[in-house]
Order: structure tokens, then sequence, then C-alpha cells
């Protein structure tokens, strides 16, 4: 399996992990914020969302302005780059929030999936923010995978708080 192949396997399994974990907590549970954490769902799918388009769209292949028109990208910067859990409280929709998700992990594929095996060496897409990570699209899309992983600890910390551990489908003896 050549590399291209392989990044868009593993990108594709680790937002497979997020959509799991996110579909099951309750849209009204979105907001619930555990002291221990400071965090909650929204937050961390708009996180996401963010974290997805810089590192495995803008970064590699420039802004897409469809996804532009589609997505508030600069109030949502303020809301989920910059901003603290506690400030989005009730700011966007579940129901919006996942599906605009699920739009730039889709584009976010697309692209991984249509890259050549010598783009990974290339130089990121210029940028006015630099990449506090890479500097090459294939340090950008590890990173991505990793980080979206990361992500997914926390919202697993999330939904024990709210409706229990994820059932993983493991027997128990």
């Amino acid at each position: 399996m050549n590399t291209v192949k392989l990044f868009g396997r593993q990108t594709d399994d680790a937002y497979q992990w997020a959509n799991k974990l996110i579909d099951t907590i309750p849209h009204d549970k979105w907001d619930f914020t555990p002291e221990v954490l400071e965090t909650n769902l929204t937050w961390q799918t708009g996180h996401l969302l963010m974290s997805f388009y810089f590192h495995s769209i803008m970064v590699i292949s420039g802004h897409q302005m469809d996804i532009i028109k589609q997505i508030p990208l600069k109030d949502y910067d303020q809301l989920f780059t910059r901003g603290t859990p506690k400030n989005i409280v009730g700011k966007v929709s579940p129901e919006v929030l996942k599906s605009q998700f699920l739009l730039v992990q889709k584009r976010s594929l697309e692209i991984i999936n249509g890259l050549k095996e010598a783009e990974l060496k290339a130089d990121l897409f210029p940028s006015d923010v630099p990449h506090p990570i890479a500097k090459t699209k294939f340090e950008a899309l590890d990173w991505n995978i990793k980080h979206t992983m990361w992500h997914c600890g926390q919202i697993g910390i999330i939904k024990r708080q709210i409706n229990g551990r994820f059932d993983f489908g493991l027997e128990r003896n």
C-alpha cells in the first residue's frame, strides 16, 4: 500500500472513530461541560472541524471556496480555535455542526486521496497562519490523524460522564 492510500485509510478510520463517539451523545447533552475536563462535545466537534480544514485541506491544497460559503470559518475560528468551551454554549446547534463536520471530512478525504505520492514531500500550501507542527504535507496529514485521535479520547471521557463508557463491542467474560 502506498503512503497516500495509507493516509486516506488512517484518516478515514480516525474520522469514523470521532463520528461513532459523537453519535452516542444526545444532542441535548452537547454543551454539558464536566468540571474536570472543562470542555464539551460542541467545542470538541467544532475544534475538530477547524482542525480538519486546516491540517488536511487548507495547508494541503489551499482554501476551498465552496466550503467557505457553507461554513462560517472565521466565526468558528473565534469559537473553536481561540475560544473556550464555556463561551460557546448555545452558539451552534448540534445538527448544523454535525452536518458541517461531515462535509469537511468528505472534502478532506477527497483531497488526501487525490494526492500523488511525491506531493507528500512538498512544502505546505502557503498560509498566513504558520503550521504549529508540520513543514511538509506528509507531516500535516500525519498530525491530523494523531490530533483527531487525541480528541477522540477526550470525547470518550465526555461520553462516559454523560451516559457511560463507549461500547467497543468487546465480549465480557
